[in-house]
């Protein structure tokens, strides 16, 4: 079921220059010594000398070689510069077809069921209502949000037949901020019916830093465990047909529906409570807490 839990390290060594080891430090001639030049025109004297001696047919052989050498090393920097054309093509194509093609398709995992901290509440009735137009067949997550709070028996006959996912319970108190809790319920009406008595016990599992928190918290309980008419809405997995039908009835205020590719658990529940009618927020909370 859906719903809405939150040390730094020391910091680490400075990592090694990943383009090899310091150039201090190394042992050996300077780069351009007289030591390093030394072969390359050892060899050109040598190759110049053995062809003055050289008989003809072997001077010819020896040039032909190095004509070859010259001509391969011709080729290799066409192909190479060929290599290179073909690649920089190549990335420039891949680089213009990332920026044009559609991003990969994911499941909804930022759906929204209930209206928005600070929406008005005719614009998500309005929004409600055109989340049930459409004609397919399949199966869709809902939040129906009633007209009046609810006891727990009256559920079933609310959903019409519809699989019930999770019960949202709010005990109402003028001008008292009370929790919200909702109910994650397997299928079947039995665990609907007992929704009360499990959101008491979620807030009987909490510990609260201020004496009010936790007055609020003991009424709260022992309301739900009394079977209040505290049940502002549940979600609910229908049909369009289905769901339309559901928004029709007297005690139902609003029905509003996911697209058929939301996934169960992922996706938040926030509940229109009957008292809202202008603006969604908070309550004041700014009244006495009731004893009991």
């Amino acid at each position: 079921m859906p719903d809405d839990p939150r040390s730094s390290e020391p910091a680490p060594e400075t990592a090694s220059d990943d383009r090899g080891d310091s150039p201090t430090g190394h042992a050996g001639t300077p780069e351009g010594s007289p030591a390093e030049r030394a072969p390359a025109d050892d060899r050109a004297a040598t190759s110049a000398d053995e062809l003055g001696n050289m008989p003809p047919e072997q001077a010819g052989v020896a040039g032909s070689a190095g004509a070859e050498g010259d001509s391969g090393s011709g080729g290799f920097s066409l192909r190479n510069a060929a290599i290179i054309g073909i690649a920089a093509i190549g990335a420039v194509i891949l680089l213009v077809a990332a920026f044009r093609a559609p991003p990969p398709a994911s499941a909804v995992a930022t759906d929204r069921l209930g209206p928005a901290p600070g929406e008005q509440v005719q614009r998500y009735l309005d929004e409600a209502r055109t989340s049930l137009d459409g004609v397919d067949g399949d199966q869709h997550w809902a939040l129906v949000s009633f007209t009046e709070y609810l006891t727990p028996p009256q559920l079933p006959a609310a959903a019409e037949g519809l699989r019930i996912a999770g019960v949202i319970q709010h005990v109402p108190i003028e001008r008292v901020q009370t929790p919200v809790i909702t109910v994650a319920t397997p299928a079947g009406d039995e665990p609907a019916l007992k929704s009360a008595e499990a959101a008491a016990g979620l807030v009987a599992a909490q510990q609260f830093r201020d004496q009010r928190s936790a007055d609020i918290a003991r009424v709260t309980e022992n309301r739900l465990r009394a079977g209040c008419a505290c049940t502002a809405g549940i979600v609910v997995r229908g049909t369009l047909p289905r769901l339309r039908d559901l928004a029709n009835r007297p005690d139902v205020r609003a029905v509003q529906a996911l697209p058929a590719d939301a996934v169960g658990g992922r996706f938040a529940v926030s509940p229109l409570l009957p008292g809202s009618s202008d603006t969604v927020t908070p309550s004041p909370d700014d009244g006495p807490v009731p004893a009991e």
